[in-house]
């Protein structure tokens, strides 16, 4: 006797062995995403936080009125655990301001002001605060003694200013003077034509065999 043959029995069985499957797999699927999410999130590469900088605003005077000078250049030049960070230029304002705030806080800052018609300025500050107001007084150009003495013995002096080159002076050639133009009295003067050089015939004939 052949046995009967019942499909729908085999669809059932097969739907029960799926989901015991998926069952069987749900828990490590969950359990990989747990631990994913507990470990810290990783980068390509280590990642370095920028340092913490300060804010620096510089005043520029005049030293004899105090009054602001406008569009003075102020360079920073900022130096931190013996590592040079370049150097940073600003100008000022007509408020005669100027402000940066990329320094980082704890530099060594050398602070050096450039204005037309008044001595340069430079001077070191050490940045260990969050903020930092400078005043800065220009005064104008002084004479500047050097060590090395001139041709008379005294030590030499620069003139403040733009000092010209001395060159040496070129010798004019001698002028002659000029001649007394002919006098207009009123007496009329006779002028005798010159006489041309001799001509006569005899001196200019061939003479005879």
């Amino acid at each position: 006797m052949l046995p009967r043959y019942f499909p729908h029995r085999n669809r059932i069985f097969g739907l029960a062995v799926l989901f015991a499957l998926l069952a069987s797999l749900a828990p490590v699927h969950l359990r990989a995403q747990d631990d994913e999410d507990s470990k810290p999130e990783q980068h390509g590469r280590k990642y370095k936080a920028p340092p913490v900088t300060s804010h620096i605003e510089v005043t520029v005077l005049k030293g004899f009125n105090k009054k602001p000078i406008d569009g003075a250049h102020v360079v920073f030049h900022p130096v931190k655990d013996g590592i040079d960070e370049g150097n940073l230029e600003v100008k000022t304002h007509p408020d005669g301001k100027a402000a940066i705030d990329v320094i980082p806080t704890g530099s060594s800052v050398r602070i050096q002001v450039i204005a037309d018609g008044f001595s340069t300025f430079a001077d070191d500050y050490l940045i260990s605060e969050p903020s930092r107001e400078i005043t800065i007084s220009l005064i104008r150009p002084r004479a500047q003694i050097s060590t090395y003495v001139d041709n008379s013995g005294k030590p030499s002096q620069m003139q403040p200013g733009v000092q010209e080159p001395i060159r040496p002076k070129k010798t004019a050639p001698p002028s002659t003077p000029p001649s007394s133009p002919p006098s207009t009295s009123g007496s009329s003067t006779t002028t005798t034509p010159s006489t041309p050089p001799d001509s006569s015939p005899s001196s200019s004939s061939k003479p005879q065999p």
